[in-house]
């Protein structure tokens, strides 16, 4: 269905330049229907398709359909889905102009100037037709309901940063799939070595990536955050970040201690600063690994700021951060449909009424949804008192969950007026988040078997 002008499409199916369908001695096997160990087509070539702004049509708008759609949407071709009903999340594509629907059962000729085309409807005659189309007008077509008819087979596919692994599981996806989340693992925690890549933000080898690490557990931290810590050629850690993902390190990666302890020792930040712009500018890949999110109290746009003001490229990794994580794991919502419409997250590492904080203590007390203190374990008996004095009620119920995602959690419950006694019997250490207000009350504290 290609004009003669496609030259995706040319030499034609006559000429005999072609290398597929040049004319063979008589009695010559096809090498192309030969039998081979991936099946009747024979052996896969695999194969990267660069689709930015190619026609690609699918056929179908049901689970399998929007499972290949993301995949084509990411490579940014042009995507066109010819199905009479779509997912919802397919739907969703439409407005943005990420794919067009034309709203109807396929026809002959809608793989007209197409480069590629995917068969995914439920009726395996219409699969048979869009493949029929597809094999006459010379395009690898992916039928998802006939593997043995398909002239293409799509690999399980997973992306560490710029990297792309495709596995072929030699006719078993399942296969192709453990192999895939098995490879793409080892890139992410650093066992399945990249030394050698850049990262592309940036194009060259200097820069910081900040980092924020999650609750603790090294499970918690994002899939862009391992690959840069397993990336990196210097880490500069924070002690609440989760440090087991350190031993996996190299010997030659160098390990910075700039942790902060809570009255205790801790690295200046200044110093902190002038450690990741010097070993940037000595062209290091620089990651500064901190525990939640860089963003959350963690004083992460100081960091960026000495950075780019030294001509340092930065990339910032948010974490999920501890104020939400840690309730969570406890078995703790911070927001309830019918209780709370509102929640904040308060630092509380200054006391009211000392003359640096910032917290106006007394609108914090009349909300009437969710406080997470973070940062508040030597302070809260002062806070707990300034919350009553502002109108917050005793008998609010109080959570604090101390070593949040990791083995030694524990969560204790009791109230507001109790909450300084509580922490004295229990023995609270930080690090520890405490939570004020009626979701407490909702779940059992999900750290301890029943």
């Amino acid at each position: 269905m290609a004009t003669p002008a496609d030259p995706a499409r040319a030499p034609g199916p006559t000429d005999p330049a072609d290398p597929v369908r040049a004319p063979r001695p008589s009695g010559a096997a096809d090498p192309a229907r030969a039998a081979g160990p991936s099946g009747p087509g024979g052996p896969v070539y695999p194969v990267g398709l660069r689709l930015l702004d190619r026609r690609v049509i699918v056929v179908g708008g049901g689970q399998v359909a929007h499972r290949r759609v993301a995949g084509l949407v990411e490579a940014r071709a042009h995507v066109t889905v010819v199905s009479p009903e779509v997912t919802p999340a397919l739907e969703a594509l439409v407005a943005p102009g990420s794919l067009t629907w034309l709203r109807r059962r396929y026809q002959p000729g809608d793989l007209d100037g197409a480069w590629y085309a995917v068969a995914a409807t439920d009726d395996a005659d219409v699969n048979a037709a869009v493949a029929a189309e597809a094999e006459s007008a010379r395009i690898f077509c992916a039928r998802a309901d006939d593997r043995a008819s398909s002239s293409v087979w799509t690999p399980a596919t997973g992306r560490h940063g710029d990297l792309v692994v495709g596995v072929h599981g030699g006719g078993d996806p399942q296969r192709a799939i453990a192999v895939r989340d098995a490879v793409v693992s080892g890139l992410t925690d650093g066992t399945i070595a990249d030394r050698t890549s850049r990262d592309v933000m940036t194009g060259r080898a200097g820069g910081v990536v900040l980092v924020g690490g999650g609750p603790g557990d090294p499970a918690l931290i994002t899939v862009r955050g391992r690959q840069a810590v397993a990336q990196a050629d210097v880490v500069v850690a924070d002690h609440l970040a989760p440090l087991s993902l350190l031993a996996s390190l190299p010997d030659e990666v160098e390990v910075i201690d700039a942790s902060k302890l809570p009255r205790g020792r801790s690295m200046a930040q200044e110093q902190i600063n002038e450690l990741l712009v010097d070993r940037a500018l000595a062209g290091k890949r620089v990651v500064r690994l901190k525990g939640g999110d860089p963003f959350v109290f963690g004083r992460g746009m100081e960091e960026v700021e000495a950075c780019v003001a030294a001509g340092v490229p930065v990339e910032v990794v948010p974490g999920v951060t501890s104020a939400i994580a840690v309730p969570a794991l406890a078995g703790i919502p911070v927001t309830h449909r019918g209780m709370t419409h509102e929640f904040v997250v308060v630092s509380g590492h200054l006391p009211p009424g000392h003359p640096q904080s910032l917290v106006d203590w007394s609108a914090i007390a009349r909300l009437r949804g969710t406080v997470v203190v973070l940062m508040g374990v030597d302070t809260a008996p002062a806070i707990a008192a300034a919350l009553v004095e502002h109108g917050r009620a005793p008998s609010t119920p109080v959570a604090i969950v101390s070593d949040g995602s990791t083995p030694t959690q524990r969560t204790v419950r009791t109230t507001l007026a109790e909450l300084p006694a509580t922490l004295a019997t229990a023995e609270i250490r930080p690090p520890a988040v405490w939570v004020v207000g009626p979701v407490v009350s909702l779940s059992p504290d999900l750290s301890t078997p029943s």
